[in-house]
C-alpha cells in the first residue's frame, strides 16, 4: 500500500497543476457515481435493471459532475433521478421535469414527489418540454428512452428549448432504443428511433455531437420489433449520445 501511495504521489507531483487537478476531479467523480449506483435507498426493482441499463457507465459517459444542475426530462419512476441526485451531491440539483398529462392524472406525481423526501436536492417541475421555464440555467439536460416520443411532436421546439435552458458549454444527453436506418419511421410503431435522425435534429438546433457510446449495444436485439415485445423487453439495444452547447 505504501509503495502505491508513493508512486501515485510522485505521478501527481510530475503532472502540471491543471492536469493533477483534473485527475483528482475525475477520480472523485468516479467515486461519486459508484456510490450513487450503490445507494441503499434505491429500490430493489431498480437494482435488478442495472445489469441491462449499466447506469455507472452511462452516467460517467454523459459527463455528470458533482455540483451540476441537471434537468431530467420525463424521469418516469425515478430510476435515474436517484442516481443523478446522489452523483451531483448536495451542492448540485436535479429538476425532474414531468409532463402535464402526468400531473393531470390522479396520483400521477405521487411516486416522483415521494422521492424528494429521500433526495432533498430534487425538485419536481411540471414542464412543457418545448418551452422550459427553469429556476436557473443548468449544466446538463438528460433524457433516457423518451426522445422517440418527443420526436412525434414538435421536437425542433423541444431541442431549441433545451438549448436555451443550458449554460454555455452545457451538455444535452440522449439515450434511446435503437432502430438504425429507419429515420423517424419507427418512433410510434416500435418506440425506437434512428440515432442518425437524433443527431441530425439535435445538431440542427445548434449543438455539436461530442461523443457516442455503444455500451448498451445488444447484437441479439433484432431492432425491428416493439420495445415491449417479450423477446426484447428490458434488453433492447440503446444508443447514447452526448451533445455540447457551444461556449
Amino acid at each position: 500500500m505504501r509503495s502505491t501511495i508513493t508512486i501515485s504521489l510522485a505521478l501527481a507531483l510530475a503532472l502540471p497543476a491543471s492536469a493533477a487537478l483534473a485527475q483528482h476531479e475525475h477520480h472523485a467523480n468516479h467515486e461519486a457515481v459508484t456510490a450513487a449506483v450503490a445507494d441503499e435507498l434505491r429500490p430493489a426493482a431498480d437494482r435488478e435493471r442495472d445489469a441491462n441499463r449499466k447506469p455507472a457507465e452511462i452516467v460517467s459517459f454523459a459527463g455528470v459532475q458533482q455540483g451540476d444542475k441537471v434537468a431530467e426530462i420525463a424521469p418516469g419512476g425515478g430510476y435515474y433521478t436517484r442516481i443523478l441526485a446522489k452523483t451531483v451531491g448536495p451542492e448540485g440539483h436535479v429538476y425532474a421535469l414531468m409532463p402535464a398529462f402526468f400531473a393531470n392524472r390522479p396520483g400521477g406525481l405521487d411516486n416522483i414527489n415521494a422521492l424528494t423526501a429521500q433526495y432533498p436536492n430534487v425538485t419536481v417541475v411540471v414542464a412543457d418540454f418545448a418551452a422550459l421555464d427553469l429556476p436557473e440555467p443548468v449544466d446538463l439536460v438528460w433524457t433516457t428512452e423518451n426522445y422517440h416520443d418527443m420526436a412525434n411532436g414538435d421536437v425542433a421546439a423541444v431541442n431549441a428549448s433545451v438549448f436555451a435552458a443550458l449554460k454555455p458549454g452545457g451538455i444535452y444527453f440522449v439515450e434511446d432504443h435503437s432502430a438504425p436506418g429507419t429515420g423517424m419511421s419507427a418512433t410510434s410503431s416500435l418506440h425506437r428511433i434512428d440515432p442518425a435522425a437524433v443527431t441530425e435534429q439535435v445538431t440542427g438546433a445548434g449543438f455539436a455531437l461530442e461523443a457516442s457510446s455503444d455500451v448498451l449495444a445488444n447484437p441479439d436485439d433484432p431492432k425491428d420489433v416493439p420495445v415491449r415485445d417479450p423477446a426484447v423487453a428490458g434488453k433492447t439495444e440503446k444508443f447514447a449520445l452526448r451533445f455540447r452547447k457551444p461556449e
